[in-house]
């Protein structure tokens, strides 16, 4: 184990992966990978040019959600804004929206959305209907309070929704939690497979088995390391999740850290499993990565699992990163206790006793 910090210390490139790939990883999917879709380019076609039409463009203009780039004369320049992508959306007022607001308190516009990305489109579209409805409710207050009535003596359904655990809905609360899954994986998988192939690669694992360790205390002594500098990392991610990106920890962290040490174990039963397999260390990189991919895409990391087909979501079953991503958003989200995550920790401890014991049983026969 002291041989094993020793030629960490000394190699810098391996350094920098460990302390900086979490810190890059944490901003890239911090800031890039996020649902929050606001200030997209609004093209305007406005053939009233009344009050009216003016207040409803300012509507759009004071969202979040639009920003008026664009103001068109004609169907086709905005057809062209659209064509080009340089407008997502475009609304058109026509002629006389202001005068049947007057006479009927009703009129109609349109909006057009750019649906070749469907993440963008469900978000305008929903925004275009919400601010549509709320300034519609504006107009029928206004009518009714000039005919001396009130809203709230009408009857109707009066739905008043609150958002729990993540009030602002910010994607940020929801990945980067999950970030911690990730870097424990790749991390503690892909330095322990390194860590074992490149002894074998340098021939330098033969003077380790020819001392009296056992094989067992070879991998221990192989793997602790990068365990404690793993939990180093998912410390770092957790700062500066919470102090950079706000996000809130409502749960306990010495729970978060301790059902880790389960999900650690899953990971580096990978990377022992891949040094059995590899032979060199760009080798066990690829087949790390390799294992990545079904953990990224199938764990409920990025997508989430109830929008998959029957089939993928059975097979994110058998990845543990799924189990480990509902015990992290559930701790740092929510704030739910052990009692609430035991159907995971039973699945993680038993993903982990079984992956680690066939990884030290296929590496004790390598060794002989």
């Amino acid at each position: 184990m002291r041989k094993e910090f020793i030629q960490i210390r000394r190699d810098r490139r391996t350094l920098a992966i460990m302390f900086l790939i979490p810190v890059f990883q944490l901003i890239m999917f911090g800031y890039a990978v996020t649902t929050d879709v606001k200030h997209l380019p609004l093209a305007v076609l406005d053939r009233d040019k009344s009050a009216a039409s003016r207040e409803l463009i300012d509507t759009y203009q004071a969202s979040t959600y639009f920003d008026i780039a664009y103001n068109v004369g004609s169907e086709s320049e905005l057809t062209y804004l659209m064509d080009s992508g340089a407008a997502r959306a475009g609304l058109i007022v026509p002629a006389g929206y202001g005068a049947d607001l007057a006479r009927r308190g009703a009129a109609q516009v349109s909006f057009a959305i750019d649906g070749s990305d469907p993440t963008v489109a469900n978000t305008a579209l929903a925004a275009a209907q919400t601010i549509g409805q709320a300034k519609s409710v504006e107009i029928v207050q206004a009518m009714l309070s000039r005919s001396g009535l009130k809203v709230s003596d009408m009857p109707g359904l009066d739905v008043r929704t609150r958002v729990w655990y993540n009030p602002d809905l910010a994607s940020a609360n929801y990945m980067i939690p999950a970030l911690i899954g990730v870097i424990l994986q790749t991390l503690t998988a892909m330095l322990t497979a390194l860590a074992i192939v490149r002894e074998r690669e340098l021939g330098t694992i033969e003077q380790l088995i020819v001392t009296p360790l056992k094989s067992w205390e070879l991998v221990v002594g192989k793997i602790v390391p990068y365990v404690l500098i793993a939990f180093f990392d998912t410390v770092e991610v957790l700062l500066i999740g919470t102090l950079w990106f706000k996000v809130p920890i409502n749960g306990s962290v010495v729970l978060l850290l301790s059902l880790a040490c389960l999900f650690v174990m899953s990971s580096l039963g990978i990377g022992l499993f891949v040094s059995t397999v590899a032979h060199k260390q760009q080798e066990a990189m690829l087949l790390t990565f390799f294992t990545m991919l079904p953990s990224i895409f199938l764990s409920g990391f990025m997508f989430p699992l109830v929008a998959m087909p029957a089939a993928l979501r059975a097979l994110s079953y058998g990845i543990p990163l799924t189990y480990f991503l509902v015990i992290v958003r559930g701790i740092v989200l929510k704030g739910v206790g052990l009692e609430m995550l035991v159907p995971q920790v039973i699945a993680l401890t038993i993903f982990g006793v079984a992956i680690m014991s066939l990884s030290t049983l296929r590496f004790r026969k390598r060794l002989e």
